[in-house]
């Protein structure tokens, strides 16, 4: 059993100030900058991509051929559609949420000169007394949303003086509560969740004095949650990447809710069967809780990398949370066991040498050679 601890307050401590910087797509550079500071003092090297997204390195015992692991640090969030003749604010999302769960949301419109603006997103009829059962039934649509600023302003020539335009970015409050028990409820852990398991198991790592059996990229991207995710941050070298996200918890799921899911697939299709089967046999030896399962609607940074032609094994590891996409609830054990896996992954031999078989043994993968056995299987 691997005996590398993680520290679990620093964990905790990551997710609470990670939450707490707004990043939807397109507007990262405030989280990158906290994340470079942070390899810094974890004494990791890293370079920014032409974009904006981090490749750190953890040199190993092997300089080829290179691991990787993948979170996103891009979130949902909204951006400016319209000024409204009363001084309301029309809105589109950025990445994909429904309606319903941007009903009531505490937000920060960013404009260009500089402003940061609170307010509220509201259904256009939002009050009982005035609509009365018209609140219950309008659509629960985006196109029936809009802004209300914290300000004293009821005209659109208002909105143009207080320097708001279409297109500013909308931020929404993560309002991240960790409770005594473990349970975390914010917006966002999806994915600044996996962002903190990466950051912790690193740390194990270092705090530990113990090198990855091979070189690996810790690669932090910052358009996944509109699809671009990590098509342009992988090196030629590297030949594995493990991508950490949520698994969703919800009838007919088999996703752990306080230990790691191992993804066999997802929209995108199958992931590695070999590496999938070897994280899988990590947890079995490290006794680490986990369970398998399927998402029908789902695709994480490890589609955008072989959607781009990267030659790479490409796995999938979940933390269990609760309404994804929504109102987002994780437990911290599952957090601690996706760092305890990551460090065990790390640290494991490589998954093919130098002049393995790449497609496996027939002691791992018999062959059927005659169509009596096929027909009997």
């Amino acid at each position: 059993m691997n005996s590398i601890a993680i520290d679990s307050a620093y964990l905790r401590e990551q997710l609470r100030n990670l939450l707490l910087i707004p990043s939807p797509s397109g507007m990262t550079d405030d989280v990158v900058r906290y994340l470079c500071a942070e390899l810094e003092k974890l004494d990791i090297r890293y370079e920014l991509t032409r974009r904006g997204a981090i490749r750190a390195i953890i040199p190993g015992k092997s300089y080829t051929p290179r691991r990787a692991l993948a979170a996103h640090l891009d979130t949902l969030g909204a951006m400016v559609k319209g000024l409204k003749r009363d001084g309301r604010l029309r809105l589109v999302p950025i990445g994909h949420w429904n309606a319903r769960f941007a009903e009531g949301a505490r937000v920060r419109v960013h404009c260009d000169n500089g402003q940061i603006l609170r307010g509220t997103i509201l259904p256009l009829k939002a009050s009982g007394h005035t609509y009365n059962t018209e609140v219950d039934s309008q659509e629960s649509s985006w196109d029936n949303l809009e802004i209300r600023l914290d300000e004293a302003i009821n005209t659109v020539d208002q909105l143009w003086e207080l320097g708001l335009r279409v297109g500013d970015f909308v931020s929404i409050d993560s309002n991240p509560e960790f409770a005594d028990n473990g349970f975390v409820n914010a917006r966002h852990l999806d994915d600044k969740a996996g962002v903190a398991t990466i950051l912790a198991a690193a740390k194990a790592l270092r705090d530990a004095g113990v090198e990855p059996e091979l070189d690996c990229h810790l690669l932090f991207t910052i358009s996944e949650e509109v699809g671009v995710g990590a098509s342009h941050i992988l090196h030629g070298e590297v030949a594995e990447m493990v991508s950490i996200d949520n698994g969703t918890l919800a009838p007919e799921q088999n996703t752990c809710e306080f230990g790691v899911t191992i993804a066999m697939q997802d929209s995108s299709g199958p992931f590695d069967r070999h590496l999938t089967r070897h994280l899988i046999n990590l947890c079995k030896r490290d006794e680490i809780e986990f369970s398998r399962d399927i998402f029908r609607y789902y695709r994480s940074d490890a589609a955008s990398a072989l959607e781009a032609g990267n030659d790479i094994r490409t796995a999938l590891i979940c933390f269990g949370l609760d309404a994804s996409h929504g109102w987002e609830r994780i437990h911290l054990r599952s957090l601690e066991a996706i760092s305890r896996l990551l460090v065990a992954y790390l640290t494991s031999a490589p998954l093919f040498g130098a002049h393995q078989n790449v497609i496996g043994s027939n002691d791992e993968y018999p062959l059927i050679h005659d169509s009596e056995r096929l027909q009997r299987d």
